[in-house]
């Protein structure tokens, strides 16, 4: 089974941690690190723009990918959020097996 790791930045923790929640209760992903607040420069619409963010690493497979981005899109405050997924070409096996268990629906 093919492991993902995507990643999504929230403007606060109450977001963040809103996404995290729904997608472990759905069991889309098997984990989500939330990470501390870290600072972002971006072009947005013609301008630079600075912000602080709170990133998420969703732990997961391809299986579950598309319900995951869903949901990411429908509880997340940004017009357009960042959602980039990483295939994880090698891991610990056990972690692994794992992430595919969790997310067996």
């Amino acid at each position: 089974m093919d492991t993902l790791l995507v990643i999504t930045n929230c403007p606060d923790e109450e977001s963040a941690n809103a996404i995290a929640l729904a997608a472990v209760e759905a069991r889309l992903v098997a984990c989500v690190n939330i990470l501390p607040r870290v600072q972002s420069l971006y072009r947005w619409q013609g301008k630079v723009e600075s912000a602080f963010e709170i990133p998420l690493f969703f732990k997961l497979t391809a299986a579950t990918y598309a319900e995951l981005e869903t949901l990411i899109r429908q509880h997340h405050p940004y017009e357009l959020p960042e959602i980039i997924a990483l295939p994880v070409s090698q891991g610990l096996p056990g972690y692994l097996a794992w992430v595919v268990a969790e997310t067996a629906v």
